[in-house]
């Protein structure tokens, strides 16, 4: 992606086995070698207390009240988090984590397919979370729920719970970071930074995580700028190239991503895979972190 010539109409995906349409996941149903799980979080966010910018609510009552047929629900924050960071969605060790996705059924033989019903940020951060344990056969629904629902395909009410399943762990525990790399990354000219949150926030207008503003050298790409308004899905290859070129996001720097929680920021990080880069980390805890340490620097504007 050098110049504008090399954004060309027939880029496409370069892993398409790691996206998924709602047409193909319905003529699977019952397939006995795939497992669908609902991701779904919701957040409730509050001015009240910035070192606490939103209260994390579980996704269980909407999915006991509709889902994907044969689909499980993961609960992140609880059985998928750190649970004694200070932070909501903090990755737990790799082993335990691990330990709990087998427990939780995902593992060999099965294809694993991920959705969430209120954006699919949901999906990928634990599609990262999967992938950062070197579990190949995880897939995440192009659209999720609100795709499924658009197209008019069934939906559930029975509740599905999956046996333990097993893998070979690889671990790629670079993928994941913190705060140390970060502030390295700043003063790196073979680093960049990318905000997946909302304009209002990387400028200083939003004080949602304390203090306001964005990490020093930091672009500012919304994660939901990714995603196509009218369906839910992703945008078309050729779209989202041009987004992260135009921005100057180059195959050959190291690309952090971050947002609040290391929620958002995943979706970045999955487009820029699906877009052939490699040198590809999600900061952890984000501003949640960041934030809240007044020795960090931030910018505003």
């Amino acid at each position: 992606m050098a110049d504008h010539s090399e954004i060309t109409d027939d880029i496409e995906w370069k892993f398409p086995e790691a996206i998924v349409e709602c047409a193909w996941l319905n003529e699977q149903i019952g397939d006995p070698s795939i497992r669908i799980f609902d991701c779904t979080t919701y957040l409730q966010y509050t001015d009240d207390h910035p070192s606490k910018p939103y209260d994390v609510c579980s996704g269980l009552s909407a999915y006991e009240s509709a889902h994907i047929p044969q689909s499980a629900y993961l609960n992140l924050q609880e059985d998928l988090s750190d649970i004694d960071s200070p932070f909501s969605f903090t990755l737990p060790a790799l082993p335990r984590l691990a330990s709990s996705f087998k427990k939780l059924g995902v593992g060999d033989p099965y294809h694993i397919i991920l959705y969430a019903r209120n954006g699919m940020q949901w999906a990928s951060r634990v599609w990262w979370m999967i992938h950062a344990l070197g579990y190949p056969k995880v897939s995440i629904l192009d659209g999720g729920f609100q795709t499924w629902e658009n197209h008019g395909l069934p939906i559930s009410r029975i509740a599905t719970h999956f046996g333990p399943a097993d893998f070979q762990v690889t671990e790629r525990p670079q993928i994941f970071i913190g705060k140390k790399q970060v502030l390295a990354a700043i003063d790196d000219d073979q680093s960049v930074l990318i905000n997946a949150l909302t304009r209002d926030i990387h400028v200083g207008e939003s004080r949602r995580y304390g203090r306001p503003g964005h990490i020093p050298k930091s672009v500012n790409i919304p994660f939901h700028e990714l995603i196509d308004t009218g369906s839910g899905k992703l945008i078309s290859p050729h779209d989202a190239a041009r987004i992260f070129h135009d921005k100057n996001i180059k195959p050959e720097l190291k690309i952090i991503n971050y947002c609040g929680g290391g929620i958002a920021a995943t979706l970045d990080a999955f487009v820029l895979y699906q877009l052939g880069f490699e040198h590809l980390f999600i900061y952890d805890d984000s501003l949640s972190e960041w934030a809240m340490e007044p020795n960090l620097p931030l910018e505003t504007g």
